[in-house]
């Protein structure tokens, strides 16, 4: 029996061929920022796509010149703003998307359409409210001031994705628990929460994704420097040093970091959590 060489098709060559083009489009301006951050302003402005001459860190050191700036304080901000948001949209956002996929009442059928409307509206549209409420409740230059808005923001977006996935669950084991006995509490906590771990986890990311790179909620609620996130400090090295470039990418470069760290982890995870729902039963 003759062995013959498989050859792909064209529309898959087509296919990989763009996916390579829309992959290289995000790659190349990430690896152009970190050469360029070990370079010289002059450097960059001549030979902007040309290896480093030498991988000097002097910009990286350069950053802790600018006395108003503490990058390390601007990662713990960031790291407890953004964590504290993940944790209460994944708590209520998970009660909610509960109750809308396993129980029956009056007006049901409305709430997801008003969770799409709340998705559509942009957030200047209602920072002056959010900002007088703030202001109303004495919260503001705290870091409550952040994180409840951003909450209240992202929980229409995690309820919608919370919701389709639980729905699509088998209900045989909780009706299983339910004739032995058990609490919804405990239904909710012992069977429905471990089955929807992986929605859990990809709303989790993106939703710490979306709050590491909120730049407008810090700059107009924590006008106290110490409580900035790394973004409004990023804005603020760009301000510092707006014709050295080299220090520009140093930031970019370390406002990154953990982001594509987190990207590394999780991509597998964001993709089941994306696509287990799809499959019903």
């Amino acid at each position: 029996m003759v062995n013959k060489m498989v050859r792909p098709a064209l529309p898959q060559i087509f296919v990989y061929a763009l996916l390579i083009f829309w992959a290289s489009t995000t790659i190349v301006p990430l690896l152009w920022v970190l050469l360029n951050s070990f370079k010289s302003s002059e450097e960059i402005l001549t030979q902007s796509f040309a290896w480093p001459e030498s991988f000097a860190f002097s910009n990286y050191l350069k950053l802790n010149e600018y006395g108003n700036i503490n990058i390390v304080k601007g990662f713990m901000n960031s790291m407890l703003i953004s964590g504290s948001v993940v944790f209460g949209v994944a708590l209520f956002g998970g009660l909610a998307s509960f109750i809308l996929a396993r129980f029956s009442f009056r007006g049901k059928k409305y709430f997801t359409f008003l969770f799409v409307i709340c998705m559509l509206l942009p957030q200047f549209a209602v920072i002056i409210p959010n900002f007088i409420i703030i202001e109303k409740i004495g919260l503001n230059g705290t870091y409550l001031s952040v994180i409840l808005p951003q909450v209240a923001g992202n929980l229409s977006f995690a309820i919608i994705m919370m919701t389709a996935f639980m729905a699509s669950l088998p209900g045989e084991l909780e009706e299983a628990a339910v004739m032995d006995g058990a609490s919804i509490w405990k239904i909710f906590y012992r069977i429905t929460l471990p089955l929807c771990m992986p929605i859990f986890a990809t709303v989790s990311i993106m939703v710490f994704l979306w709050s590491y790179n909120e730049l407008l909620l810090p700059l107009v609620y924590l006008p106290i420097r110490d409580m900035q996130p790394i973004s409004v400090l990023l804005s603020l090295v760009s301000n510092a040093y707006g014709t050295d470039y080299g220090a520009m990418m140093a930031a970019i470069t370390i406002s990154i970091i953990p982001l594509l760290v987190l990207y590394m982890f999780s991509q597998e995870t964001v993709i089941k959590g994306l696509t287990a729902g799809a499959v019903k039963g």
